[in-house]
């Protein structure tokens, strides 16, 4: 019981940080006078009056975080944060039930980008700024703020960087302090933003939607402002700096960091991770590109270059954003492009899915497998980028991947047996599990979430939650060893 009231504590902390997102929001509504600013006042409110009374009801049980306590904290901030997040969205459009107003702010949080939304391009410019700006909180910024916040507050934040960080290899810092560690990643990713932002500006968007699509390019998102997504501009020069991004953003922001805090572009050419999610994704591009000519789906060679690029890239990065309606191109493509959303982004990144490390781990054992047939007394230690991985992280790999592809076969069955069909359901898991957005079938690109039933969206907002911690982070809660002192 003092453990969960711990926690509570802290987060009671953390809403009360939380509800200061809402000053953009209201910011943007006085400026476009649209009318809502008194619903996001009213939001900003309530969220923070919520954190200050869980905070006084248990401040006697201010404590240091353990590690256990770092495992409930995420659970409940990434469950609480999209609830109180709804308040703008229930208030301001009419009859938004809760379960979507819940499964679109989760899809937000966790990056995800699907959506029950349609009539955005008529939707109040603050609205719209919220959604992505939750996108642009969710890819890195509410974890990584929260461990430079809490030991301000008195409450440590290692234990919690280490229970959110996403990829297997969680103890390599920038630095000796954690805190120093998170602003650090804090400034580089802010930076990127502002430069994806610029440069969006400069390709042809309004401030609006340069700030909108930059939010939810650099948190791999895919919300957007407008119902047909990138599409609505059909500006190649707007696709290819969104394509620049996205690729940023699928790569470890630590790598992002030394680069620059090396003045070297040579330290993405030493990380094995960045040089395989780039490689495949490229390679899958003029692929998919020279599949989709061959088909005949496009007129030309760089037609077809251009759509695949695009797609492909949100896709394989886990972003969302869409210029086409690839539910209809020839089946190889879409799935291709759905395994790449599983595979493909890098540890440390704001994607979703195994992660390219774990492939890189997966497929080295694999190699030492079949060393191991031919010569069973061979020492062969497993290396990537010239080091060394331990055997136990070997273990964690494979423990995990066995966990994704059970989470996703379970899931999928979940929303077999609610009646939907065999390729909505899983893509839909696929993507929700991946946070990468649209799927295929019912759930396309061209479609929005909201053809799916309440049982169908909780599912998926499930799957979303999974996803963005990790499974380990959610599974290990259900444990008895966990609840035993």
């Amino acid at each position: 019981m003092g453990r969960a009231l711990t926690v509570l504590n802290a987060l009671g902390l953390m809403l009360v940080v939380f509800s200061f997102s809402y000053v953009l929001p209201i910011l943007t509504s006085l400026a476009y006078d649209d009318g809502t600013e008194i619903d996001f006042l009213l939001a900003m409110l309530w969220t923070a009056g919520t954190g200050v009374l869980l905070w006084l009801l248990t401040r006697r049980y201010k404590g240091e975080l353990s590690i256990r306590h770092g495992y409930l904290l995420v659970v409940a901030m990434w469950t609480a944060m999209p609830a109180v997040a709804t308040f703008p969205l229930l208030l301001v459009i009419n009859g938004l039930p809760f379960t979507q107003a819940y499964f679109e702010t989760m899809s937000g949080i966790t990056t995800t980008g699907a959506t029950v939304l349609s009539g955005l391009d008529n939707m109040p410019p603050a609205i719209n700024l919220w959604r992505h700006e939750l996108n642009w909180l969710g890819g890195m910024g509410i974890i990584v703020l929260a461990v430079a916040v809490l030991p301000l507050l008195g409450i440590g934040g290692r234990q919690l960087f280490k229970a959110e960080t996403p990829g297997p290899m969680k103890d390599s810092a920038l630095t000796p302090r954690i805190t120093e560690t998170a602003r650090n990643l804090w400034l580089v990713y802010a930076g990127i933003t502002l430069a994806c932002i610029l440069s969006l500006k400069l390709a042809g968007m309004n401030w609006l939607d340069a700030i909108c699509h930059a939010f939810a390019a650099m948190g791999l998102g895919g919300f957007s402002t407008h119902d047909a997504s990138v599409g609505y501009f059909n500006s190649p020069a707007i696709e290819f700096v969104l394509i620049i991004f996205m690729l940023l953003a699928a790569m470890n922001f630590a790598t992002h960091f030394l680069a620059w805090r090396g003045r070297s572009l040579k330290i993405y050419l030493h990380d094995a991770e960045a040089v395989a999610t780039v490689s495949l994704i490229l390679g899958s591009c003029l692929g998919v590109g020279l599949f989709l000519w061959w088909q005949g789906t496009y007129p030309n060679f760089w037609t077809a270059l251009r759509y695949a690029s695009f797609n492909l890239v949100s896709m394989a990065t886990d972003c969302g954003f869409a210029n086409a309606d690839f539910n209809k191109w020839p089946t190889f493509a879409p799935m291709w492009m759905l395994f790449l959303s599983c595979v493909a982004v890098s540890s440390g990144s704001t994607g979703g899915g195994i992660k390219m490390i774990r492939t890189l781990v997966l497929v080295k054992q694999a190699g030492r497998e079949f060393l191991l047939l031919l010569h069973p007394a061979a020492v062969n230690p497993m290396k990537i980028g010239g080091h060394v991985v331990a055997n136990h992280i070997v273990f964690a790999v494979l423990g995990f991947i066995f966990l994704y592809f059970v989470s996703i076969a379970t899931l999928t069955f979940a929303l077999l047996i609610s009646g939907l069909d065999f390729v909505s359901s899983f893509s839909a898991v696929i993507a929700c599990i991946n946070n990468a957005g649209p799927g295929l079938g019912i759930v396309g690109p061209a479609s929005t979430y909201a053809v799916l039933t309440n049982f169908q969206l909780w599912v998926c907002t499930l799957a979303m939650l999974i996803g963005r911690l990790e499974i380990f982070t959610i599974l290990i809660l259900f444990t008895p060893a966990f609840w035993r002192r």
